[in-house]
Parts: C-alpha cells; structure tokens; sequence
C-alpha cells in the first residue's frame, strides 16, 4: 500500500550545531522518568541540519514543500486537546517537489525569544521543540525533537530575612527567622527557632519544603501539593529560651524556579512548613513562601587571557584597582 502513502516512505534526522559540546539538562516525562536533551537559554540561536532519507534508494518522494517549526507550547493534561502556543516560528525548507535522492537543508532560527523554563509537573507541561514536516496529499512525514529551557536569573537587588513569631495563647510562643527570601536551586537555607513560651509537651519539630503547582483559572482551577524533602530539626521537649538551628542544603532536591501566572495559564509556588508535633499527636504548623531562581554558572577565563604579558604592570594594577 506503498503506492497510497500510507506507508512512512522516508526517514527525518535533526541535527543541532555544535551539539558535540552543548550541555543537556534532565526532565521529567509524563510516566514520572527522566530524560535529557540539550539545553537552551533565552535569546540563544537555534540552528542545524535536517537530514531527508529515502527508504528506498531510487525511488521519488512527491511532496508539497518541507518546513522546520519551533515550537513552545503549554499543555494542560486535563484537557489534552488544546495546546496553547505561546511561541511559533516557522522556516521553509523546499518548495513542492520530487526527491530522487537523499537531501539535507540548513536551518536557523536566530535570537529566539524563549520567555518560559522548561516544566513537568503533575497536571501541566511546558515544552520546547523542533517540528519537521514533509507534506505529503494524505499522509505528512513528521519529526519533533524537544530541547530544554533554563530561564537565568541575578541576585535580587532586596532579599530581606523572613521573621514571624507565631503561637497559641498563653500556650505556645515562638518565633522563626530565616536567613533571606529569595534563595538559587544550589542555595543553603539558614534559620532558627527561637521559644518564647512552652506550655505544652512538644514532641518533635520538623520543616518540609513543599511545591504547589496551581493550573486553570477560577472554577477549572487544579490544585497539586507535592513534598518535596522533610527533615526532623527537634526531637524531645524544648524549653522556654532554647534556639534550634537550621540549615537546608537544596542542591540535591528537584527543584525549578518559582513560576508566577506562566502565560495565564499555572503557577508554580515553593513553601517552607514548619511542622511542630504535641505528645498527643496534635500537629502545629506554619507556611512560608520562599521565591527559588536559576543562578548561571559562573565562567572562569584562564589567567593568560585575562592579563596581557606584553602589558605593563603598573596598567594591570590599575585596571585591577577599576574593576
């Protein structure tokens, strides 16, 4: 059924420049496993080579033009069929024609605006991918390759510390502080508890950093808590003027920036739970919203390329003393 073209009659490869010495990130899929792909920034070219392949060597291919697509689209697994493009760009490739042959054709998509990190969450996707299409009168020939998108933030301008003092009256009493805000995904968070007044039999104590990813709007709104780490910081009975340090390494968990009304269509907020347990099992508790960002790697020049040999030492010295 060949002649019909039902049958797929030709192969698609995308290959990226420079994908020899590009990064690749991790993400989740749907089913909860990790892939990688290569790694992308706002504003970064992407560019590369798709590759058409007979299957049949010496036989036509009769098509009604090729076209490359970058894509970013949301996806609301809720309701699977609408996909909502927030980004779209499309090259073409050839004009409507016969291949005799196997071909390959360049494309570049310069400066892209990617305004969205990359995200797989429990009821939303967003995603970044590369489309090929060969048109075809009934069937298309039709390749995707998905990228990922880090979105890179600088240190906050503010970062004030979180204080509060929270209680039960003439029961409980304590106030917490931790260190600032705003933290990067390879940051420590540091704090401490302070008791102010202990009237009843605390067990334990423990903080959980917790992810809330919000999708839809007003009545279709989904709603998903997800723990990410849990650490015991107390176990006994603490007494009136006792302190409890904390520090909370985040460099090992799965994290993403804090994203905020993402195209109207989620969110996704990070909370710090303080969780005090009585003898009786009675859980006391109190959330506080911590903002998470990306923070670039830091590129080191090698010490022949920041210092001129043939330069005097006195205008090292005062360009040292510039900068």
């Amino acid at each position: 059924m060949s002649f019909l073209g039902f049958r797929q009659s030709a192969d698609i490869d995308i290959i990226l420049d420079g994908a020899e010495t590009r990064k690749m990130a991790e993400i989740k899929t749907e089913d909860g496993k990790k892939e990688r792909y290569y790694l992308y920034y706002d504003g970064e070219t992407v560019s590369g080579k798709v590759n058409v392949t007979l299957k049949r060597p010496g036989t036509k291919l009769e098509h009604q033009g090729i076209k490359v697509e970058f894509v970013g689209e949301i996806e609301m697994y809720q309701d699977r069929s609408n996909h909502h493009e927030f980004t779209s760009l499309v090259k073409d490739l050839a004009r409507p024609s016969e291949l005799l042959q196997n071909s390959s054709y360049t494309f570049e998509f310069v400066n892209v605006e990617k305004p969205y990190e990359s995200y797989s969450g429990s009821n939303v996707r967003l995603r970044y991918f590369l489309r090929v299409t060969v048109s075809r009168r009934l069937t298309d020939i039709i390749k995707e390759m998905e990228i990922v998108v880090h979105t890179l933030s600088h240190y906050p301008e503010v970062n004030s510390p979180i204080k509060m003092e929270v209680g039960i009256e003439d029961c409980l009493h304590i106030e917490f502080e931790y260190n600032k805000s705003k933290y990067h995904l390879k940051d420590v968070i540091v704090g401490k508890i302070y008791f102010l007044l202990v009237r009843i039999k605390i067990k334990h104590m423990e903080i959980a950093i917790i992810k809330k990813e919000s999708t839809g709007i007003g009545q279709n709104t989904y709603n998903d808590n997800e723990n990410i780490a849990k650490y015991e910081i107390m176990d006994g009975a603490p007494v009136r003027g006792e302190s409890i340090p904390i520090r909370l390494f985040l460099a090992g968990y799965d994290l993403t920036p804090t994203m905020k009304d993402i195209n109207k269509k989620f969110s996704v907020r990070y909370y710090l739970n303080l969780v005090l347990v009585d003898e009786e099992e009675r859980r006391y508790f109190k959330q506080q919203e911590i903002i998470l960002w990306r923070k670039g790697d830091r590129i080191r020049r090698p010490i022949h390329s920041q210092i001129n040999i043939h330069q005097p030492l006195g205008d090292i010295v005062n360009q040292q003393s510039t900068e």
